[in-house]
């Protein structure tokens, strides 16, 4: 809690001053009189206990009472609302827990009554004996609601303030994920057609003597795929693009529906690719679509560096809610071409993320396997 402004601790102090001496010059029956000057001094000392009211609460209410009960002992014993102890007793109700407000509450009530209906006129009779009551129980009951509403606002402060940190912790965390699979995507472009140039090169190299006309369809294919990386790579950094850019920038990444064109760019590699599908073919849709193309893309890919022959085989099985794609290539436990194992995680990590699975292993009958299991719509 923040200290309290000078005029904070200082104006309540003065008014109730000037409050007492008020009361103690006036009278119904006289007019106005001078007070006399122990009542002058006992209401100001209960008046400059209230410059530590805020430092010391509770104490300061026990003296402002005390001093209150000792004002109608003085002559000519005048009954008096005793505003400093007003103020005392507010504050402690708005710094202090309910428990020790209402105690010390019912303490000074019971110490200002006693003292008033020893010098009242009429003792019990008299309404004025229930006065203190009255006014103590106001000044409590105003200064908990105001230390209920304080701390209501603190809780809706401190809840903007961790709903302020969560947005950022859920931004950073978007972000995270975005580059992720940002860095994924560009990881399955540049190794699927840097891998399609590399065996169409090879080609065109060993048939440029013999049989140019065969190179030149190579060095066509070259072209192709070099485009064809192009366009994705523009697709795939399009996505950090603003949204003000002009609309041909931005290109749809592939989906599943484009596996015809995805075999067709190995084949024309030279790599013998065979797809066979089952079941009734249903689109997929989402984060599924898209994994089911990378999947296959980053399979074919790791088939045509680290396999034993240039042939591979995609079955595609659709049970109805899930569709489950393998793809299998020969190999040996001996045979690695050169990669970092990305491609195997990021496969992993593109299925899981579609709600699906994905392994991926060596089989005791020399063939490689990957295999994805994908909900279907």
């Amino acid at each position: 809690m923040s200290p309290p402004r000078w005029w904070h601790v200082v104006l309540p102090a003065v008014i109730t001053l000037l409050i007492g001496v008020f009361q103690l010059a006036s009278r119904d029956d006289a007019g106005w009189v001078a007070p006399d000057g122990w009542q002058v001094v006992v209401a100001g000392m209960g008046s400059a206990a209230l410059l530590w009211r805020h430092r010391y609460p509770v104490p300061v209410a026990c003296v402002t009472a005390v001093l209150g009960g000792l004002l109608p002992l003085i002559p000519p014993h005048i009954v008096v609302v005793e505003t400093a102890c007003i103020v005392a007793l507010y504050t402690v109700a708005k710094q202090a827990d309910r428990r020790t407000a209402w105690t010390t509450a019912a303490v000074t009530t019971v110490l200002l009554t006693v003292s008033s209906v020893t010098w009242l006129p009429d003792h019990l009779a008299d309404l004025r004996v229930v006065l203190p009551a009255n006014y103590i129980v106001i000044a409590v009951a105003v200064g908990e609601s105001v230390r209920a509403n304080h701390a209501l606002l603190r809780q809706a402060q401190e809840r903007a303030r961790e709903a302020e940190r969560s947005r950022e912790e859920e931004a950073r965390r978007r972000v995270r994920d975005e580059r992720v699979r940002i860095a994924r995507d560009l990881h399955d472009v540049v190794a699927h057609h840097i891998t399609l140039v590399n065996a169409q090169a090879g080609v065109a190299h060993h048939l440029l003597d013999r049989q140019p006309d065969k190179a030149r369809e190579a060095l066509s294919g070259i072209k192709d795929t070099s485009r064809a990386a192009l366009d994705e790579l523009r697709a795939t950094v399009g996505l950090l693009r603003q949204d003000d850019d002009p609309p041909e920038s931005l290109r749809p990444t592939p989906g599943f529906a484009d596996l015809g064109a995805l075999v067709e760019s190995f084949r024309s590699a030279g790599f013998d690719v065979r797809v066979t599908s089952r079941g009734t073919a249903l689109p997929l849709a989402g984060a599924a679509d898209l994994a089911a193309y990378r999947i296959v893309q980053e399979a074919l890919t790791n088939a045509s560096k680290h396999g034993t022959e240039r042939r591979a085989h995609v079955d595609l099985i659709y049970t109805g809610d899930a569709l489950r794609l393998t793809v299998t290539n020969s190999a040996s436990p001996g045979h690695r071409g050169p990669g970092t194992g990305h491609g195997l995680i990021g496969m992993r990590e593109r299925a899981g993320s579609a709600g699906g699975s994905c392994t991926a292993g060596l089989r005791a009958d020399g063939q490689y396997e990957v295999q994805a299991v994908l909900p279907l719509p």
